[in-house]
């Protein structure tokens, strides 16, 4: 979308970045959501985004199923200022580490 880099962070370094004030923003569908999320993330489905933009925080972890969702929405993010980072891999990344999902 804009050819900026997107930052990115693994897994096991989420804990760390909502421990210091970050927003986990999961934008997912609707369906994906209800089938499992991680614990304190915020709903706003990546198609709902731009009318929502007042519920979003200045530093957000954006994560969709594998990464690729979110990755554009936080190269969109950081293009319109807010400090942005992608969960690498996902949820599926997440479970996968074996941090937990709930339902």
């Amino acid at each position: 979308m804009f050819g900026i880099p997107v930052p990115s962070v693994r897994p096991p370094a989420v804990a760390e970045k909502v421990a210091d004030g970050w927003m986990l923003l999961d934008v997912r569908t609707d369906d994906e959501w209800a089938d499992g999320r991680i614990a304190g993330a915020v709903h706003i489905p990546m198609d709902e985004l731009m009318g929502r933009m007042d519920e979003v925080g200045d530093r957000v972890v954006c994560v969709c199923a594998v990464g690729a969702r979110s990755g554009r929405v936080a190269e969109y993010l950081n293009a319109q200022g807010y400090e942005a980072v992608n969960l690498e891999g996902g949820i599926y990344a997440w479970a996968d580490a074996g941090l937990p999902i709930e339902t």
